[in-house]
């Protein structure tokens, strides 16, 4: 019999991650009815990272006031499994949580991530995951820090901290967090050179007081310097948010007698071969020969996303689709399903 493994990452604004997967497996099975389909929520931090863990190992949900990245009062939600905390910080410090009008790096905080923390850690919480995708945020995780000092927790090192992203930037530089991200938060170049001057002083002060600077350790840049603050203070450790999430749902274990592996996002290109979800899948599948078939909205380097190992790549949309046909989520579904029925052997 055949068995297809389904995990496609969300369309961003279009399709959630399960959404995604339903719609492929419903092409698989109107093929192939006989077919055993396993579908997986997956995210590499960002949107859906508390669903999609919540989707591999279960857990609740808990509520908590906490405060926008405008000190807004708002209700944000982290999962808890046994002595796990896992933290989306979009939940708490998103861009989405602001109107375009809103959104300015050189105010905004992530000082409502810190209370998510803080709440975990009070009740109990010994490992702490973080997602450090969607932030609103340019602080270096400043924010996150007073909410810690402001509600008087004591960290022991029993506590330990992982932070999930793809992002291997570091703090400062060409290559930091206000110079590449900053400016889709609502930086002008002005203001990005400040960001970047104020993350430049506060890690070289806080180098000086620590006797240790991991500022241009990989991930330091995620989220706006928040991930240079678990880095330096909290001791975490940076891991790809979709290995995490492939290990926690012991997908080596699904991938035998596999018999193809879908993958997707809603735009694919080179920078999918920089640790994104479809790469981290097609790097668990490789060893064990199984292939994996990327599909997306969107497809760009077509060939070096081949020669990188995806058996095939499809656009789901059929040529001269509009954008605007192409991002309504019914037509998406629908299309997805289509391709499937096409693709699948």
């Amino acid at each position: 019999m055949d068995y297809f493994i389904v995990a496609i990452d969300s369309f961003k604004g279009c399709l959630t991650s399960a959404e995604a997967n339903r719609a492929a497996a419903e092409g698989i099975l109107a093929h192939k009815p006989e077919a055993e389909v396993i579908t997986i929520p997956v995210s590499d931090g960002g949107e859906g990272w508390l669903e999609a863990f919540q989707a591999a190992v279960g857990g609740h949900l808990v509520d908590v006031k906490v405060n926008d990245p405008l000190m807004r009062p708002i209700l944000a939600q982290y999962l808890i499994h046994d002595d796990t905390a896992v933290i989306e910080i979009a939940k708490a410090s998103g861009l989405t949580l602001l109107s375009p009008e809103e959104r300015n790096p050189m105010t905004t905080t992530s000082y409502g991530t810190g209370q998510l923390v803080v709440d975990a850690v009070r009740r109990g919480c010994r490992h702490i995951i973080v997602g450090l995708g969607g932030s609103a945020t340019s602080d270096c995780g400043i924010g996150m820090l007073k909410a810690i000092e402001n509600f008087k927790l004591k960290i022991d090192n029993d506590v330990r901290f992982t932070i999930a992203t793809d992002v291997r930037n570091p703090l400062c530089g060409e290559t930091g967090a206000a110079r590449m991200f900053a400016p889709q938060k609502g930086a002008t170049p002005e203001m990005v050179v400040e960001l970047d001057e104020r993350a430049r002083q506060f890690a070289e002060k806080f180098a000086l007081r620590f006797g240790y600077d991991r500022q241009n350790m990989p991930g330091a840049g995620a989220a706006g310097g928040l991930g240079y603050a678990f880095l330096q203070y909290l001791n975490a450790e940076c891991r790809s948010g979709i290995d995490l999430l492939l290990d926690a749902v012991c997908f080596e274990e699904l991938l035998k007698d596999a018999s193809l592996v879908i993958t997707g996002e809603g735009s694919a290109d080179r920078q999918t071969l920089m640790g994104k979800v479809p790469f981290g899948i097609l790097q668990k599948a490789k060893p064990v020969h199984v292939p994996v078939v990327l599909i997306a909205g969107q497809i760009k380097d077509k060939q070096q996303l081949l020669d990188a190992g995806f058996s095939k790549t499809e656009c789901i949309n059929p040529p001269d689709t509009s954008i605007d046909e192409a991002m309504k989520p019914e037509v998406a579904k629908r299309n997805i399903a289509i391709l499937m029925q096409k693709m699948v052997p």
